[in-house]
Parts: structure tokens; C-alpha cells; sequence
């Protein structure tokens, strides 16, 4: 096979090969295959492996400056506006941001997240909607609505945390929250499944259907070390991923409730899934971190 050539004027039989074109990016470092090996009904969450990461992009406007945000990758069939972002990893780092007016008086402010990837790329911010009342009355029980961004400010997911009971004596009346993608469209749920030592919970589809379910440890303390929830099969024999509150030092724990914590899940899931699993995580969030004033 003949190399493709272009013909431009020079001497006779001179041959021009064509170069890279610029911004031209190479397989990623470090890249995944799939991790996927869900058995049953996991199958149907499933999209085939994405393509490269991008690399880091300069500030959008209207945003804080100093972090790359990631660069929006193509979006997989089928997937919701603004959750391309989720197609290309297999990590998320969620950190809360440091209130003054918590730290000074006491006073429960709305809470605000960066969602970022493993290279610190913003993807995502997450903004509380409530009110004065209702944060500082019903503490880590408050129902609230949770909506995050993107680089533009585009709502893309928003989280629906109802007013439900808050003690593990009562088996009725459990946490859940519904997530959407785009906001109005549910995409999935996370209920808490009663247990009277252990913390569970379960992921639901659209269709309330059963997908996979989340272990925790019987005593929340994050003072000194990590907390681990494991996501499991929905007959808990295998692993598929993990949600981590990170410890976060010292000062920060004992003074402030803000948390930070990772998500890990098979880079293949769908990305519908992937965001049930970050609804996951901020229902464990303020129901087991949050401070009560």
C-alpha cells in the first residue's frame, strides 16, 4: 500500500507527508479498560468503553479561578445533557467548602460542593437550596434540593432529599432522595434499607427497580480515619465500587462539617448510574456528617 501523499509544487517526485493535527491527543496515561462484571440485570447499565480523557482547560468565566475545569468529552447515546462528563472516569472527589458564618457563629449556612476527577479537573458545582429556617430547625434531617452545574452554569442534576424520619428505631418513613438528570426527569433513587445495626441502602433505576445496594459500618466516626461504604451486587457477594469520607485533619473535623469524600465505580457504568451514586453520597453526607447545631 502506497503512503497517502500530497502534491504541492516543488522539485519532481518530492513527497509532503501529512503531520499530527495540532491539539492532537494520545491514548491517556494510566487508562482503564473495563472494570465492569455485574451479573443479571447490571448488564443493561453498561455503555462500551469511552474514549481518551481531555486535559486541562483555562477557567470559565463567572467561576473561581486557580482549577482546570475538564474539558467536556463527546456524549455516549442516549446520555442526558451535561453527563458526558461522567462517561470518561472511574473516580469523583466531592469537597465541601469552608462557611464563615458556621465557623464564626454557629449558624448552619447553605452548604456548597466542588465535584471534581482524580486530576482535580473541576466537573461539577453543588449548591444547597433552602432556607435559614428549615437548615437551622431540622438540622441533618432537613429536606432540601441540591443543584449542580456545570462550567457554565447549566443545571444539569438536581437532588430531591424529602422530610422523612431520622431515627433508626423506626422502620417506616426511611431517607431516600431522587435524583435527576435533567432537572424534572427523575433518573434514579437511594432508599435506605432499615437494619438495626449496620447502615444500608438501595439504588434504584427510573422504574424504582432494584440495581445495586450500599454497606456501611455500624458506628459513623470520622475523627481520626476514613469511613468506608461499600457498593455491592444486590446479593452483596461482589464489589463494584466504594463511597470514602475522607478524613479531613483535625481542626477541620472538630470545627467544621465539611466533609470531603470519593466515589470509585467502573468507568463502563452507565453515566444515569454514576449519578444516582453521587445522590448516594450526598444523602450519606447529611445524614451522618453534617454537624447538628
Amino acid at each position: 500500500m502506497k503512503p497517502f501523499q500530497i502534491h504541492l509544487p516543488g522539485p519532481p517526485g518530492h513527497i509532503v507527508y501529512p503531520k499530527h493535527q495540532a491539539g492532537h491527543i494520545g491514548k491517556q496515561a494510566g487508562h482503564l479498560g473495563s472494570q465492569a462484571f455485574y451479573p443479571g440485570r447490571q448488564h443493561d447499565y453498561l455503555v462500551p468503553p469511552a474514549g481518551t480523557a481531555g486535559i486541562p482547560v483555562q477557567n470559565q468565566p463567572g467561576r473561581p479561578a486557580g482549577v482546570p475545569w475538564m474539558p467536556a468529552p463527546p456524549p455516549p447515546l442516549n446520555c442526558p445533557p451535561g453527563l458526558e462528563y461522567l462517561s470518561q472516569i472511574d473516580m469523583i472527589l466531592i469537597h465541601q467548602q469552608i462557611e464563615l458564618l458556621e465557623v464564626l457563629f454557629s449558624f448552619e449556612s447553605s452548604n456548597v460542593y466542588e465535584i471534581k476527577n482524580s486530576f482535580g479537573q473541576r466537573i461539577y458545582f453543588a449548591a444547597e437550596d433552602t432556607n435559614f429556617c428549615i437548615r437551622n430547625c431540622c438540622g441533618r434531617s432537613r429536606p432540601f434540593t441540591l443543584r449542580i452545574t456545570d462550567n457554565v452554569g447549566r443545571e444539569v442534576i438536581t437532588l430531591e432529599r424529602p422530610l422523612r424520619c431520622n431515627c433508626c428505631c423506626c422502620p417506616c418513613c426511611l431517607q431516600e432522595i431522587e435524583i435527576q438528570a435533567p432537572p424534572g426527569v427523575p433518573v434514579g433513587y437511594v432508599t435506605q434499607t432499615w437494619h438495626p445495626c449496620l447502615t444500608k441502602f438501595t439504588i434504584q433505576n427510573q422504574k424504582r427497580e432494584d440495581v445495586l445496594k450500599i454497606s456501611g459500618p455500624c458506628i459513623m466516626c470520622s475523627c481520626i480515619a476514613g469511613v468506608d461504604f461499600e457498593i455491592t451486587s444486590l446479593d452483596e457477594q461482589i464489589v463494584v465500587g466504594r463511597i470514602s469520607k475522607h478524613w479531613s485533619g483535625f481542626l477541620r473535623e472538630a470545627f467544621t462539617d465539611a466533609d470531603n469524600f470519593g466515589i470509585q465505580f467502573p468507568r463502563d457504568l452507565d453515566v444515569k448510574m454514576k449519578a444516582v451514586m453521587i445522590g448516594a453520597c450526598f444523602l450519606i453526607d447529611y445524614m451522618f456528617f453534617e454537624r447538628t447545631r
